[in-house]
């Protein structure tokens, strides 16, 4: 590939300065704004890497005001019945970074918050995100480094809360028609792994 970038220097030089409001948007605890967006938020996606620097980002979803503020310092995510792969979880052993996007519905703006993740299966804490009458396995524990606001740029051109945008997903094959092309898993049709999925959306989800 031509034309490859290779240092901080040609990036600048290509975008140019950020604005005094874009160097000064960024503070080190949540803030009653960023308390009530993360209230009001009900869903985010966690990136994550190892120590060799393998990333992973991964979707995790409840009703509004799932992720349980601590104080300004710290948020606890829940950690809800999944595919028991943990690739979030294993990272996090070996390299705390983390990094959350969060997301409001209808609002193009979006919260970032960056920080150290730890594990916890302290009870009261587990108690306290209690949802469909279990309480989680474990929380992930984010201690605040950054949080910000992020412009709605990104979501205002993709149309994400526009339905009119939305793509007809009729002739898209389904996770399960997905899932089976990719696993390949001997015995298990389509169908099976369709049935599989259902299952798990209507007893699973806690």
């Amino acid at each position: 590939m031509n034309h490859v970038i290779n240092s901080f220097a040609e990036l600048r030089t290509l975008f140019g300065e950020p604005s005094e409001l874009a160097k000064r948007k960024v503070i080190p605890f949540v803030d009653e704004h960023c308390r009530n967006y993360i209230d009001q938020s009900p869903f985010l996606v966690l990136s994550t890497s190892d120590e060799n620097g393998h990333t992973d980002a991964s979707p995790r979803g409840d009703a509004p005001g799932f992720v349980l503020v601590l104080d300004e310092n710290r948020v606890v995510i829940p950690d809800r019945p999944g595919n028991k792969r943990m690739d979030s979880l294993k990272n996090i052993l070996s390299n705390p970074r983390v990094g959350l996007l969060f997301l409001i519905p209808g609002m193009p703006e979006t919260l970032r918050v960056n920080g150290k993740a730890s594990l916890t299966r302290e009870p009261e804490l587990l108690e306290r995100m209690k949802a469909g009458g279990k309480n989680p396995l474990l929380g992930i524990v984010v201690e605040i480094e950054e949080c910000y606001i992020q412009c709605g740029k990104a979501l205002k051109r993709s149309g994400l809360w526009d339905p009119e945008s939305w793509a007809d997903t009729s002739d898209l094959p389904s996770g399960a028609e997905i899932l089976a092309a990719h696993s390949k898993l001997p015995g298990s049709s389509e169908a099976d792994i369709k049935k599989r999925l259902e299952e798990g959306y209507k007893n699973r989800l806690y």
